[in-house]
Protein backbone atom coordinates (compact mmCIF):
# COMPACT_ATOMS: atom_id res chain seq x y z
CA UNK A 1 0.00 0.00 0.00
CA UNK A 2 1.05 3.28 -0.95
CA UNK A 3 1.91 5.53 1.87
CA UNK A 4 0.42 8.87 3.28
CA UNK A 5 0.86 11.74 0.22
CA UNK A 6 0.45 14.13 3.12
CA UNK A 7 3.00 12.50 5.29
CA UNK A 8 6.01 12.46 2.45
CA UNK A 9 5.37 15.35 -0.07
CA UNK A 10 4.85 19.00 0.54
CA UNK A 11 2.31 20.85 -2.03
CA UNK A 12 4.35 22.80 -4.33
CA UNK A 13 3.70 26.70 -3.10
CA UNK A 14 1.66 28.88 -5.34
CA UNK A 15 3.27 32.15 -6.72
CA UNK A 16 2.12 35.30 -5.27
CA UNK A 17 1.73 37.08 -8.47
CA UNK A 18 -1.78 39.42 -8.38
CA UNK A 19 -3.27 40.41 -11.76
CA UNK A 20 -2.27 37.75 -14.05
CA UNK A 21 -2.06 38.44 -17.39
CA UNK A 22 -1.38 34.76 -18.73
CA UNK A 23 -5.02 33.44 -18.53
CA UNK A 24 -6.61 36.62 -20.61
CA UNK A 25 -3.99 36.53 -23.54
CA UNK A 26 -4.24 34.09 -26.77
CA UNK A 27 -0.96 32.76 -28.46
CA UNK A 28 -0.99 34.50 -31.67
CA UNK A 29 2.47 33.07 -33.21
CA UNK A 30 5.15 30.80 -32.78
CA UNK A 31 7.55 30.89 -30.30
CA UNK A 32 11.88 30.36 -31.30
CA UNK A 33 11.85 27.31 -31.66
CA UNK A 34 15.24 25.61 -30.66
CA UNK A 35 15.82 21.35 -30.83
CA UNK A 36 18.05 20.00 -28.17
CA UNK A 37 17.50 16.77 -29.66
CA UNK A 38 21.44 15.85 -30.39
CA UNK A 39 22.34 17.63 -26.68
CA UNK A 40 19.75 16.70 -24.25
CA UNK A 41 17.86 14.50 -26.31
CA UNK A 42 21.18 12.12 -26.92
CA UNK A 43 22.30 12.14 -23.30
CA UNK A 44 19.44 10.33 -22.25
CA UNK A 45 19.41 7.43 -24.75
CA UNK A 46 21.10 3.97 -23.69
CA UNK A 47 22.85 4.14 -26.34
CA UNK A 48 24.10 7.88 -27.39
CA UNK A 49 24.25 8.53 -31.54
CA UNK A 50 27.16 8.02 -33.40
CA UNK A 51 28.78 10.97 -35.48
CA UNK A 52 26.63 9.54 -38.81
CA UNK A 53 23.22 9.11 -36.55
CA UNK A 54 24.02 13.08 -35.03
CA UNK A 55 24.33 14.34 -38.81
CA UNK A 56 21.18 12.41 -40.18
CA UNK A 57 19.65 14.11 -37.37
CA UNK A 58 20.79 17.12 -37.82
CA UNK A 59 19.81 17.60 -41.55
CA UNK A 60 16.44 16.42 -40.43
CA UNK A 61 16.18 19.67 -38.12
CA UNK A 62 17.06 21.65 -40.68
CA UNK A 63 14.96 20.63 -43.57
CA UNK A 64 11.94 20.79 -40.65
CA UNK A 65 12.95 24.55 -40.59
CA UNK A 66 14.98 25.02 -37.36
CA UNK A 67 17.03 27.84 -37.12
CA UNK A 68 18.60 26.77 -33.63
CA UNK A 69 19.55 23.52 -33.09
CA UNK A 70 21.48 22.52 -29.82
CA UNK A 71 24.56 20.26 -31.22
CA UNK A 72 25.99 18.99 -28.07
CA UNK A 73 28.44 19.41 -25.07
CA UNK A 74 31.57 19.02 -26.89
CA UNK A 75 33.48 19.73 -23.54
CA UNK A 76 32.33 17.06 -22.04
CA UNK A 77 32.30 14.01 -24.94
CA UNK A 78 34.88 13.89 -27.97
CA UNK A 79 31.71 12.37 -30.41
CA UNK A 80 30.34 15.53 -29.67
CA UNK A 81 33.27 18.01 -29.82
CA UNK A 82 34.16 15.92 -33.26
CA UNK A 83 30.69 16.62 -34.92
CA UNK A 84 30.73 19.83 -34.25
CA UNK A 85 34.11 20.18 -35.92
CA UNK A 86 32.48 18.05 -38.79
CA UNK A 87 29.51 20.74 -39.10
CA UNK A 88 31.90 23.37 -39.04
CA UNK A 89 35.03 22.31 -41.22
CA UNK A 90 32.89 20.36 -43.73
CA UNK A 91 30.07 23.59 -44.02
CA UNK A 92 27.22 21.71 -43.37
CA UNK A 93 25.49 24.69 -41.07
CA UNK A 94 22.98 26.65 -43.68
CA UNK A 95 23.72 30.20 -43.15
CA UNK A 96 20.11 30.63 -41.55
CA UNK A 97 20.93 28.52 -38.61
CA UNK A 98 23.03 28.79 -35.61
CA UNK A 99 24.41 26.41 -34.10
CA UNK A 100 24.05 26.01 -30.02
CA UNK A 101 26.67 24.60 -27.67
CA UNK A 102 25.99 23.61 -23.99
CA UNK A 103 29.09 24.26 -21.43
CA UNK A 104 29.23 24.12 -17.39
CA UNK A 105 30.94 27.16 -15.34
CA UNK A 106 34.80 26.31 -15.50
CA UNK A 107 37.48 27.74 -17.78
CA UNK A 108 39.60 24.89 -18.84
CA UNK A 109 35.28 23.68 -20.41
CA UNK A 110 34.85 26.97 -21.56
CA UNK A 111 38.14 27.51 -23.49
CA UNK A 112 37.51 23.64 -25.07
CA UNK A 113 33.92 24.75 -26.03
CA UNK A 114 34.82 27.70 -28.35
CA UNK A 115 38.12 25.31 -29.45
CA UNK A 116 35.48 23.40 -30.67
CA UNK A 117 33.32 26.15 -32.61
CA UNK A 118 36.12 27.85 -33.64
CA UNK A 119 34.87 29.20 -37.42
CA UNK A 120 31.80 28.75 -37.10
CA UNK A 121 29.66 31.76 -38.43
CA UNK A 122 26.70 31.91 -36.05
CA UNK A 123 27.16 30.34 -32.44
CA UNK A 124 24.83 30.47 -29.46
CA UNK A 125 26.95 29.42 -26.08
CA UNK A 126 24.87 27.87 -23.64
CA UNK A 127 25.95 28.16 -20.10
CA UNK A 128 23.69 26.67 -17.03
CA UNK A 129 24.36 25.78 -13.40
CA UNK A 130 21.64 24.07 -10.97
CA UNK A 131 20.41 27.25 -8.37
CA UNK A 132 17.36 25.17 -6.72
CA UNK A 133 17.77 25.13 -2.78
CA UNK A 134 17.95 21.02 -2.52
CA UNK A 135 20.85 21.36 -5.38
CA UNK A 136 22.60 24.11 -2.92
CA UNK A 137 22.33 22.10 -0.15
CA UNK A 138 22.53 18.39 -1.55
CA UNK A 139 24.55 18.66 -4.57
CA UNK A 140 27.25 21.60 -4.06
CA UNK A 141 27.03 22.62 -0.93
CA UNK A 142 26.99 26.59 -1.24
CA UNK A 143 25.65 29.33 -0.46
CA UNK A 144 23.58 31.82 -2.46
CA UNK A 145 25.79 34.16 -2.95
CA UNK A 146 28.77 31.37 -4.43
CA UNK A 147 25.92 29.68 -7.23
CA UNK A 148 25.58 33.26 -7.80
CA UNK A 149 29.31 33.86 -8.32
CA UNK A 150 29.68 30.81 -10.37
CA UNK A 151 27.21 32.22 -12.72
CA UNK A 152 28.77 35.64 -12.62
CA UNK A 153 32.32 34.18 -13.38
CA UNK A 154 31.53 31.71 -16.31
CA UNK A 155 29.51 34.82 -18.35
CA UNK A 156 32.67 36.49 -17.90
CA UNK A 157 35.08 33.94 -18.99
CA UNK A 158 32.90 33.68 -22.08
CA UNK A 159 32.36 37.17 -22.60
CA UNK A 160 36.75 37.30 -22.84
CA UNK A 161 36.49 34.48 -24.86
CA UNK A 162 33.92 35.75 -27.15
CA UNK A 163 35.57 39.06 -27.62
CA UNK A 164 38.77 37.35 -28.76
CA UNK A 165 37.03 35.95 -31.33
CA UNK A 166 35.41 38.76 -33.81
CA UNK A 167 35.06 36.29 -36.59
CA UNK A 168 31.87 34.93 -35.23
CA UNK A 169 28.21 36.11 -34.00
CA UNK A 170 28.15 34.93 -30.95
CA UNK A 171 24.62 34.93 -28.72
CA UNK A 172 25.02 34.55 -24.98
CA UNK A 173 22.23 32.22 -23.23
CA UNK A 174 22.25 31.67 -19.51
CA UNK A 175 19.77 29.12 -17.87
CA UNK A 176 19.92 29.00 -14.13
CA UNK A 177 19.15 25.14 -13.55
CA UNK A 178 16.30 23.77 -11.80
CA UNK A 179 14.45 27.49 -12.93
CA UNK A 180 10.92 25.83 -11.64
CA UNK A 181 12.20 24.49 -8.03
CA UNK A 182 13.68 28.06 -7.19
CA UNK A 183 12.80 30.73 -4.68
CA UNK A 184 11.87 33.42 -7.65
CA UNK A 185 13.59 36.29 -6.07
CA UNK A 186 16.85 34.33 -5.95
CA UNK A 187 16.28 33.33 -9.61
CA UNK A 188 15.95 37.12 -10.62
CA UNK A 189 18.86 38.03 -8.50
CA UNK A 190 21.29 35.52 -10.30
CA UNK A 191 19.98 36.24 -14.28
CA UNK A 192 19.88 39.89 -13.15
CA UNK A 193 23.64 39.64 -12.50
CA UNK A 194 24.32 38.05 -15.17
CA UNK A 195 22.81 40.24 -17.47
CA UNK A 196 24.66 43.06 -15.56
CA UNK A 197 27.92 40.94 -17.03
CA UNK A 198 27.13 40.27 -20.34
CA UNK A 199 25.84 43.69 -20.93
CA UNK A 200 23.18 42.99 -23.65
CA UNK A 201 21.08 45.57 -26.01
CA UNK A 202 18.48 45.55 -27.44
CA UNK A 203 20.21 44.99 -31.00
CA UNK A 204 21.93 42.04 -29.55
CA UNK A 205 19.86 40.05 -27.27
CA UNK A 206 21.39 37.33 -24.42
CA UNK A 207 18.99 34.08 -24.24
CA UNK A 208 17.89 33.77 -20.13
CA UNK A 209 16.21 30.36 -20.52
CA UNK A 210 14.19 28.94 -17.47
CA UNK A 211 14.29 25.45 -17.04
CA UNK A 212 12.12 23.41 -15.58
CA UNK A 213 14.19 20.67 -15.23
CA UNK A 214 11.68 18.56 -13.40
CA UNK A 215 8.48 19.67 -13.82
CA UNK A 216 7.50 19.75 -10.35
CA UNK A 217 3.81 21.69 -10.03
CA UNK A 218 1.23 22.09 -12.53
CA UNK A 219 1.24 24.40 -15.74
CA UNK A 220 -0.11 27.44 -14.55
CA UNK A 221 2.26 27.54 -11.32
CA UNK A 222 4.88 27.15 -14.23
CA UNK A 223 2.99 30.14 -16.35
CA UNK A 224 3.13 32.31 -13.06
CA UNK A 225 6.86 32.02 -12.68
CA UNK A 226 6.90 32.29 -16.46
CA UNK A 227 5.03 35.69 -15.77
CA UNK A 228 6.58 36.81 -12.40
CA UNK A 229 10.17 36.85 -14.17
CA UNK A 230 8.94 38.37 -17.48
CA UNK A 231 7.48 41.43 -15.46
CA UNK A 232 10.54 41.58 -12.82
CA UNK A 233 13.98 40.47 -14.40
CA UNK A 234 15.92 43.64 -15.46
CA UNK A 235 17.33 44.19 -19.30
CA UNK A 236 13.68 42.88 -20.47
CA UNK A 237 13.86 44.43 -23.32
CA UNK A 238 17.62 43.27 -24.22
CA UNK A 239 16.32 39.19 -23.24
CA UNK A 240 14.94 36.73 -25.14
CA UNK A 241 12.62 34.82 -22.51
CA UNK A 242 13.64 31.16 -23.47
CA UNK A 243 12.04 27.91 -21.53
CA UNK A 244 12.84 24.72 -21.44
CA UNK A 245 10.05 22.28 -19.78
CA UNK A 246 10.35 18.38 -18.44
CA UNK A 247 7.73 15.86 -18.75
CA UNK A 248 7.39 14.44 -15.01
CA UNK A 249 4.11 15.39 -14.69
CA UNK A 250 3.26 15.11 -18.14
CA UNK A 251 2.00 18.46 -18.24
CA UNK A 252 4.91 19.70 -20.33
CA UNK A 253 2.96 20.38 -23.55
CA UNK A 254 0.34 22.74 -21.37
CA UNK A 255 3.22 24.59 -19.22
CA UNK A 256 4.95 25.15 -22.65
CA UNK A 257 1.90 26.42 -24.10
CA UNK A 258 0.60 28.63 -20.97
CA UNK A 259 4.52 30.21 -20.68
CA UNK A 260 4.21 31.71 -24.21
CA UNK A 261 1.15 33.49 -23.24
CA UNK A 262 3.21 33.95 -19.52
CA UNK A 263 5.67 35.89 -22.20
CA UNK A 264 7.80 33.47 -23.18
CA UNK A 265 9.93 34.41 -26.71
CA UNK A 266 11.28 30.59 -27.10
CA UNK A 267 10.90 27.01 -26.64
CA UNK A 268 13.38 24.41 -26.02
CA UNK A 269 13.11 20.59 -26.45
CA UNK A 270 12.84 17.18 -28.72
CA UNK A 271 10.87 16.11 -31.56
CA UNK A 272 8.02 13.63 -29.75
CA UNK A 273 9.38 14.46 -26.25
CA UNK A 274 12.89 12.78 -26.20
CA UNK A 275 14.70 13.56 -23.29
CA UNK A 276 15.75 12.48 -19.31
CA UNK A 277 13.27 10.66 -17.23
CA UNK A 278 9.74 11.44 -18.88
CA UNK A 279 10.92 13.94 -21.54
CA UNK A 280 11.56 17.35 -22.76
CA UNK A 281 8.19 18.98 -24.09
CA UNK A 282 7.44 17.32 -27.31
CA UNK A 283 8.18 19.91 -30.03
CA UNK A 284 5.82 18.17 -32.41
CA UNK A 285 2.91 17.78 -30.49
CA UNK A 286 3.61 21.56 -29.50
CA UNK A 287 4.01 23.24 -32.98
CA UNK A 288 1.04 20.94 -34.68
CA UNK A 289 -0.96 22.42 -31.67
CA UNK A 290 0.08 25.57 -32.96
CA UNK A 291 -0.97 24.71 -36.67
CA UNK A 292 -4.57 23.54 -35.60
CA UNK A 293 -5.09 26.65 -34.49
CA UNK A 294 -4.24 28.86 -37.47
CA UNK A 295 -1.00 29.44 -36.43
CA UNK A 296 1.87 28.82 -38.90
CA UNK A 297 4.35 26.80 -36.70
CA UNK A 298 6.96 27.57 -38.88
CA UNK A 299 8.12 23.90 -38.68
CA UNK A 300 7.03 21.61 -41.82
CA UNK A 301 6.31 18.32 -40.64
CA UNK A 302 4.28 17.24 -43.65
CA UNK A 303 5.94 14.16 -43.81
CA UNK A 304 5.40 13.13 -40.51
CA UNK A 305 6.26 9.62 -41.00
CA UNK A 306 9.49 10.29 -42.54
CA UNK A 307 10.48 12.34 -39.31
CA UNK A 308 9.44 9.18 -37.29
CA UNK A 309 11.46 7.08 -39.22
CA UNK A 310 14.72 9.16 -38.57
CA UNK A 311 13.86 10.15 -35.17
CA UNK A 312 13.15 6.33 -34.32
CA UNK A 313 16.06 5.30 -36.07
CA UNK A 314 18.44 7.70 -34.45
CA UNK A 315 17.21 7.56 -30.95
CA UNK A 316 17.03 3.45 -31.16
CA UNK A 317 13.36 4.12 -29.37
CA UNK A 318 9.79 3.95 -31.14
CA UNK A 319 7.34 6.59 -30.91
CA UNK A 320 4.18 5.04 -29.52
CA UNK A 321 1.23 4.24 -31.93
CA UNK A 322 -1.28 6.68 -30.10
CA UNK A 323 1.15 9.12 -29.72
CA UNK A 324 -0.60 12.62 -31.15
CA UNK A 325 -0.33 14.06 -34.81
CA UNK A 326 2.49 11.09 -35.24
CA UNK A 327 1.32 7.69 -34.08
CA UNK A 328 0.14 4.73 -36.03
CA UNK A 329 -3.21 4.96 -34.72
CA UNK A 330 -4.35 8.68 -33.70
CA UNK A 331 -6.30 9.31 -37.31
CA UNK A 332 -7.51 5.63 -36.54
CA UNK A 333 -10.81 4.82 -35.37
CA UNK A 334 -12.61 1.18 -34.68
CA UNK A 335 -15.29 2.14 -32.82
CA UNK A 336 -18.80 1.96 -35.26
CA UNK A 337 -19.93 5.24 -33.84
CA UNK A 338 -16.61 7.10 -34.53
CA UNK A 339 -16.37 5.27 -38.09
CA UNK A 340 -20.08 6.90 -38.88
CA UNK A 341 -19.26 10.46 -37.86
CA UNK A 342 -15.89 10.35 -40.08
CA UNK A 343 -17.67 8.85 -42.94
CA UNK A 344 -19.84 11.87 -42.77
CA UNK A 345 -17.86 14.17 -42.14
CA UNK A 346 -15.63 13.58 -45.30
CA UNK A 347 -18.88 13.00 -47.14
CA UNK A 348 -19.90 16.55 -46.75
CA UNK A 349 -16.51 18.27 -46.81
CA UNK A 350 -16.36 21.11 -49.79
CA UNK A 351 -12.74 22.00 -50.83
CA UNK A 352 -11.52 25.07 -49.26
CA UNK A 353 -13.58 25.40 -46.13
CA UNK A 354 -12.50 25.13 -42.91
CA UNK A 355 -11.80 21.74 -41.35
CA UNK A 356 -14.65 20.13 -39.77
CA UNK A 357 -14.38 16.55 -39.27
CA UNK A 358 -15.68 14.77 -36.67
CA UNK A 359 -13.46 13.08 -34.14
CA UNK A 360 -10.17 14.38 -36.86
CA UNK A 361 -8.62 17.57 -35.15
CA UNK A 362 -6.41 18.00 -38.29
CA UNK A 363 -6.81 17.00 -41.96
CA UNK A 364 -4.13 13.55 -41.49
CA UNK A 365 -3.58 14.82 -45.66
CA UNK A 366 -2.04 17.39 -43.77
CA UNK A 367 0.96 15.45 -42.39
CA UNK A 368 1.17 13.54 -45.09
CA UNK A 369 -1.01 10.45 -43.98
CA UNK A 370 -3.12 8.67 -46.24
CA UNK A 371 -7.16 8.86 -45.63
CA UNK A 372 -6.95 4.60 -46.07
CA UNK A 373 -5.82 4.32 -42.34
CA UNK A 374 -8.13 6.24 -41.21
CA UNK A 375 -10.65 3.88 -40.82
CA UNK A 376 -9.90 0.16 -40.02
CA UNK A 377 -12.30 -2.68 -38.91
CA UNK A 378 -12.53 -5.15 -36.28
CA UNK A 379 -15.06 -6.62 -34.60
CA UNK A 380 -15.56 -2.77 -32.49
CA UNK A 381 -16.93 -1.60 -35.65
CA UNK A 382 -19.93 -1.00 -37.52
CA UNK A 383 -21.25 -0.27 -40.96
CA UNK A 384 -19.56 2.89 -41.41
CA UNK A 385 -16.30 1.65 -40.98
CA UNK A 386 -17.14 -0.91 -43.78
CA UNK A 387 -18.80 1.59 -45.73
CA UNK A 388 -16.28 3.74 -45.63
CA UNK A 389 -13.49 1.41 -46.99
CA UNK A 390 -15.86 0.55 -49.58
CA UNK A 391 -15.85 3.85 -50.78
CA UNK A 392 -11.86 4.03 -51.28
CA UNK A 393 -11.68 0.46 -52.32
CA UNK A 394 -14.71 -0.03 -54.74
CA UNK A 395 -15.53 3.63 -55.69
CA UNK A 396 -19.41 3.90 -54.74
CA UNK A 397 -21.27 4.38 -51.73
CA UNK A 398 -23.96 1.38 -50.75
CA UNK A 399 -27.27 2.83 -49.64
CA UNK A 400 -27.88 2.02 -46.06
CA UNK A 401 -29.84 -0.51 -46.40
CA UNK A 402 -27.13 -2.21 -48.03
CA UNK A 403 -24.47 -1.12 -45.32
CA UNK A 404 -26.54 -2.37 -42.83
CA UNK A 405 -26.56 -6.18 -44.31
CA UNK A 406 -22.83 -6.38 -44.98
CA UNK A 407 -22.24 -5.20 -41.63
CA UNK A 408 -23.06 -8.28 -40.42
CA UNK A 409 -21.01 -10.56 -43.06
CA UNK A 410 -17.90 -8.05 -41.57
CA UNK A 411 -18.74 -8.71 -38.07
CA UNK A 412 -19.10 -12.21 -38.77
CA UNK A 413 -15.71 -12.62 -40.28
CA UNK A 414 -14.11 -10.14 -37.43
CA UNK A 415 -15.91 -12.35 -34.50
CA UNK A 416 -14.73 -15.73 -36.53
CA UNK A 417 -10.89 -14.30 -36.33
CA UNK A 418 -10.38 -11.93 -33.52
CA UNK A 419 -8.37 -9.31 -35.53
CA UNK A 420 -8.71 -6.75 -37.47
CA UNK A 421 -10.18 -6.92 -41.19
CA UNK A 422 -8.26 -4.68 -43.77
CA UNK A 423 -9.69 -2.64 -46.77
CA UNK A 424 -8.69 -5.21 -49.46
CA UNK A 425 -10.52 -7.97 -47.03
CA UNK A 426 -13.80 -5.77 -46.89
CA UNK A 427 -13.54 -5.09 -50.47
CA UNK A 428 -13.34 -8.72 -51.26
CA UNK A 429 -15.84 -9.94 -49.19
CA UNK A 430 -18.46 -7.51 -50.77
CA UNK A 431 -17.49 -9.37 -54.19
CA UNK A 432 -18.13 -12.58 -52.83
CA UNK A 433 -21.29 -11.59 -50.97
CA UNK A 434 -22.52 -9.75 -53.67
CA UNK A 435 -20.89 -9.92 -57.23
CA UNK A 436 -19.29 -13.38 -57.28
CA UNK A 437 -23.21 -15.19 -55.50
CA UNK A 438 -23.98 -18.20 -57.52
CA UNK A 439 -27.19 -19.78 -57.47
CA UNK A 440 -30.08 -20.69 -59.75
CA UNK A 441 -29.35 -17.89 -61.78
CA UNK A 442 -27.07 -16.91 -64.42
CA UNK A 443 -27.29 -13.65 -67.09
CA UNK A 444 -26.34 -15.05 -70.39
CA UNK A 445 -26.59 -11.57 -71.81
CA UNK A 446 -29.23 -8.48 -71.68
CA UNK A 447 -31.74 -10.06 -73.24
CA UNK A 448 -31.36 -13.93 -71.58
CA UNK A 449 -31.02 -15.34 -68.49
CA UNK A 450 -30.79 -18.80 -67.52
CA UNK A 451 -32.83 -19.95 -64.79
CA UNK A 452 -32.41 -23.47 -63.56
CA UNK A 453 -31.28 -24.53 -66.20
CA UNK A 454 -33.11 -22.57 -68.74
CA UNK A 455 -33.26 -20.12 -70.81
CA UNK A 456 -35.85 -17.44 -70.03
CA UNK A 457 -35.90 -14.29 -72.55
CA UNK A 458 -36.18 -10.38 -70.91
CA UNK A 459 -38.96 -8.43 -71.58
CA UNK A 460 -37.74 -5.08 -71.97
CA UNK A 461 -37.85 -2.48 -69.79
CA UNK A 462 -35.94 1.03 -69.33
CA UNK A 463 -35.11 2.99 -66.08
CA UNK A 464 -36.60 2.18 -62.78
CA UNK A 465 -38.80 -0.16 -63.89
CA UNK A 466 -36.85 -2.42 -64.96
CA UNK A 467 -35.92 -4.03 -61.78
CA UNK A 468 -39.81 -4.90 -61.29
CA UNK A 469 -39.95 -6.13 -64.75
CA UNK A 470 -36.44 -8.52 -64.48
CA UNK A 471 -37.46 -9.49 -61.11
CA UNK A 472 -41.02 -10.64 -62.23
CA UNK A 473 -39.23 -12.36 -64.88
CA UNK A 474 -37.41 -14.40 -62.91
CA UNK A 475 -39.63 -15.34 -60.21
CA UNK A 476 -42.13 -16.89 -63.27
CA UNK A 477 -39.23 -19.44 -64.26
CA UNK A 478 -38.47 -19.95 -60.69
CA UNK A 479 -42.19 -20.92 -60.21
CA UNK A 480 -42.41 -18.25 -56.68
CA UNK A 481 -43.50 -14.97 -55.99
CA UNK A 482 -40.55 -12.27 -56.22
CA UNK A 483 -40.97 -8.88 -55.58
CA UNK A 484 -38.61 -5.75 -56.35
CA UNK A 485 -38.87 -3.90 -52.61
CA UNK A 486 -36.30 -1.28 -53.15
CA UNK A 487 -34.35 -0.02 -56.19
CA UNK A 488 -31.60 2.74 -56.20
CA UNK A 489 -28.35 3.54 -58.25
CA UNK A 490 -25.09 5.37 -58.08
CA UNK A 491 -22.22 6.82 -60.67
CA UNK A 492 -19.22 5.01 -59.54
CA UNK A 493 -15.37 6.74 -59.09
CA UNK A 494 -15.09 5.53 -63.20
CA UNK A 495 -17.97 6.71 -64.26
CA UNK A 496 -19.80 3.38 -64.28
CA UNK A 497 -23.31 2.82 -63.09
CA UNK A 498 -24.00 1.00 -59.31
CA UNK A 499 -27.09 -0.88 -59.35
CA UNK A 500 -28.81 -1.85 -55.52
CA UNK A 501 -32.01 -3.86 -55.66
CA UNK A 502 -34.10 -5.31 -52.92
CA UNK A 503 -35.71 -7.88 -53.82
CA UNK A 504 -38.01 -10.61 -51.40
CA UNK A 505 -38.28 -14.44 -53.25
CA UNK A 506 -41.07 -16.46 -51.99
CA UNK A 507 -41.15 -15.41 -48.13
CA UNK A 508 -37.57 -15.50 -47.23
CA UNK A 509 -36.57 -11.93 -46.23
CA UNK A 510 -35.69 -9.12 -48.30
CA UNK A 511 -32.11 -9.82 -49.73
CA UNK A 512 -30.17 -6.97 -51.68
CA UNK A 513 -28.52 -7.57 -54.69
CA UNK A 514 -25.49 -5.47 -56.50
CA UNK A 515 -23.85 -5.28 -59.75
CA UNK A 516 -21.92 -2.75 -61.01
CA UNK A 517 -21.50 -2.05 -64.95
CA UNK A 518 -20.47 0.22 -67.70
CA UNK A 519 -23.72 -0.41 -69.38
CA UNK A 520 -26.64 0.66 -67.25
CA UNK A 521 -29.58 -2.32 -68.16
CA UNK A 522 -26.88 -5.05 -67.17
CA UNK A 523 -26.42 -3.30 -64.06
CA UNK A 524 -29.56 -3.64 -63.51
CA UNK A 525 -30.01 -7.03 -65.03
CA UNK A 526 -26.74 -8.26 -62.78
CA UNK A 527 -28.40 -6.92 -59.84
CA UNK A 528 -31.67 -8.77 -60.01
CA UNK A 529 -29.58 -11.59 -61.08
CA UNK A 530 -27.60 -10.84 -57.11
CA UNK A 531 -30.26 -10.44 -55.19
CA UNK A 532 -32.53 -13.39 -56.33
CA UNK A 533 -29.47 -16.08 -55.85
CA UNK A 534 -28.44 -14.31 -52.53
CA UNK A 535 -32.21 -15.01 -51.26
CA UNK A 536 -31.88 -18.29 -52.62
CA UNK A 537 -28.73 -19.26 -51.23
CA UNK A 538 -29.89 -18.07 -47.75
CA UNK A 539 -32.92 -20.03 -48.21
CA UNK A 540 -31.14 -23.02 -48.99
CA UNK A 541 -28.86 -22.29 -45.67
CA UNK A 542 -31.61 -21.76 -43.30
CA UNK A 543 -33.06 -25.30 -44.35
CA UNK A 544 -29.74 -27.03 -43.70
CA UNK A 545 -29.28 -24.98 -40.75
CA UNK A 546 -32.95 -26.32 -39.53
CA UNK A 547 -32.18 -29.79 -40.72
CA UNK A 548 -28.85 -30.18 -38.34
CA UNK A 549 -30.39 -28.65 -35.39
CA UNK A 550 -33.49 -31.03 -35.90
Amino acid sequence: MMPSPSEKYRPFPQVRLTGRRWPTRTIEKAPIWMSTDLRDGNQSLIEPMSIAAKLEFFELLVATGFKEIEVGFPSASQTDFDFVRKLIVEKRIPDDVTIEVLVQSRRELIERTFEAVEGASKVIVHLYNAIAPSFRRIVFNQSKDEVKALAVEGTRIIKECAAARPGTHWTYQYSPETFSMTELSFAREVCDAVAQMWRPTPEHKMIVNLPATVEAAMPNVFADQVEWMDRNMGYRDSIVLSVHPHNDRGTAVAAAELALLAGADRVEGCLFGNGERTGNVDLVTLAMNLYTQGIDPGLDFSDIDGVRRVVERCNQIPVHPRHPYAGDLVFTAFSGSHQDAIRKGFAQRQPGTVWDVPYLPIDPADLGRSYDAVIRVNSQSGKGGATFLLERGLGFTPPRRVQIEFSHAVQAVADQSGEEVCGDAICALFRREYFDVTGPVLRVNAATLRVQGRSVAMPAASGAASGDVYAEAVAVALGMAAQVSSFETANTANGETAVFVGCRVGEQAVRYGVAVNANAALAVVDAVVSAVNRAQWAGVAQVESEAVAA
